[in-house]
């Protein structure tokens, strides 16, 4: 009998755990259990993905440009990938200030829903959290994000998942100067990060062994966790925009892929699809990573010098659905509160969002800081921006999740324009949680 596939295994994990968080939404007790009894277990398994982020970066970075032999060489994967990730992220904004001005959503929210919305969300602790978090970000300068990714200790830079691009800044520092001492001199270190790349590797395999379970618990808390469904109905209309704009953009990816790299969009989201179901799940770009970077190198064959960059520098700066979302989040606001926009203020939207997304936290709600910063740009009245996240705060979070999956496809999609614009073949190279099982156990004595 064939093998079922894991992505087919996370699926219908994820399709249980939404029946039975429904289900148990019925009895009053039932929200508690799901919380106490079920959801440490896609917890634990969302720590374990995290645990192994930094590791995986650290070696996985190290080993592709040490086995670089031309320098040059990562200075065109670098180019070639921020340019690439901007450009994409421009697309993501411009199709949702397309879709929102078209749609006008704002329109049809009445004024009792918005009262309604501002007495529920507007004093929540995390609304208040996310604007507090914003004003911290906007007191540094036009250069603070540069500033922010050089860190002052190596130690504390990798101790902290929210310090990713640190994480990245000292790993390539340590990884060009190990080209630079030359191949001998640095063969000891080089081997130690090779060998800790081949074991983190083969964490995440043991890793995803757990995954349908895992995504079970996680979906299942997401909807006993969901809030009141009244207000979420009131905002169909705005979900529904959002939704239709991170579909068109899997749509652009595929076509990317399809025309820019040959490669057949349906295979590339079929081996691309454990990575975006985990992303949905998790809402992390950051948790999913680990996934991600196994996928695209084991399953599509991205080279490994090429993945270990595009891969996590993506998940810190590249927010194509997030920043999508922010488009239609920001002017969605506009409208339902009367605030007249004009082109200088959504080309001003465009800009902003694309700045905010640099060193973005890739975590569960970072978007919304970055929307705050957006709305603060278009010169939104600041005693007016508590209401407006409190307008879309009920459905931030299954918007987040998709948002999250988009993120995650994008990253994997640049990762093979960057290899085939260098004039890469993609050699996947698929490899299984046993395959050096036989190495360990016990053999058995001939004739027994």
């Amino acid at each position: 009998m064939k093998k079922l596939e894991l992505h087919w295994k996370i699926l219908i994990g994820m399709i249980l755990g939404i029946i039975f968080g429904f289900v148990m939404t019925y009895p009053s007790w039932g929200s508690q259990f799901v919380q106490d009894w079920i959801n440490p277990f896609g917890s634990i398994f969302v720590k374990l993905l995290k645990l192994i982020a930094i590791p995986l970066i650290l070696a996985s970075l190290i080993k592709g440009i040490s086995d670089l032999k031309d320098i040059s060489q990562f200075r065109n994967i670098g180019v070639r990938t921020i340019v690439i990730y901007m450009v994409t992220t421009v697309v993501a904004i411009t199709i949702g200030l397309v879709l929102v001005n078209a749609l006008k959503p704002g329109d049809g929210i009445s004024q009792d829903t918005i009262d309604k919305l501002t007495e529920t969300y507007a004093s929540d602790a995390q609304v208040t959290s996310k604007l507090e978090e914003a004003f911290r970000q906007k007191e540094g300068g036009p250069l603070q994000f540069l500033e922010d990714m050089v860190p002052d200790n190596a130690f504390s830079a990798l101790s902290d998942n929210g310090l990713m691009l640190q994480v990245i800044f000292f790993t390539i520092f340590l990884g060009i100067c190990m080209l630079l001492v030359g191949e001998e001199r640095s063969k000891p270190l080089k081997d130690f990060f090779d060998a800790l790349n081949e074991v983190v590797l083969k964490m995440v395999d043991l890793i995803m062994l757990s995954a349908p379970v895992a995504v079970f618990a996680l979906l299942a808390n997401v909807v006993v966790t969901s809030g009141d469904p009244d207000l979420l109905l009131a905002l169909l209309k705005y979900s529904g925009v959002v939704v239709l704009g991170l579909v068109l953009m899997i749509l652009f990816y595929s076509l990317v892929v399809g025309t820019f790299t040959r490669y057949n969009p349906w295979t590339f989201l079929s081996r691309i699809s454990p990575a975006q179901l985990l992303a949905f799940s998790t809402s992390s770009s950051a948790a999913t990573l680990p996934v991600t970077m196994e996928r695209v190198e084991e399953h599509i064959g991205v080279n490994k010098d090429i993945s270990s960059f595009v891969l996590p520098v993506g998940a810190t700066i590249n927010m194509d659905g997030t920043s999508l979302y922010q488009g239609v989040a920001a002017v969605f606001i506009s409208q339902a509160l009367g605030f007249d926009l004009s082109l200088t203020d959504q080309l001003m939207i465009v800009l902003t969002a694309l700045l905010a997304s640099i060193g973005s936290a890739a975590v569960p709600g970072a978007g919304m800081v970055m929307l705050v910063i957006v709305l603060e740009a278009i010169q939104f009245p600041a005693d007016k921006l508590a209401i407006g996240l409190a307008l879309i705060f009920a459905v931030d979070r299954p918007l987040d999740m998709l948002r999250t999956v988009v993120n995650v496809t994008g990253d994997a999609t640049v990762s093979m324009m960057v290899s085939k614009s260098l004039g890469r073949k993609l050699v996947p190279a698929v490899r299984e949680w046993d395959d050096h099982l036989d190495e360990v156990l016990p053999k058995k004595k001939k004739g027994k």
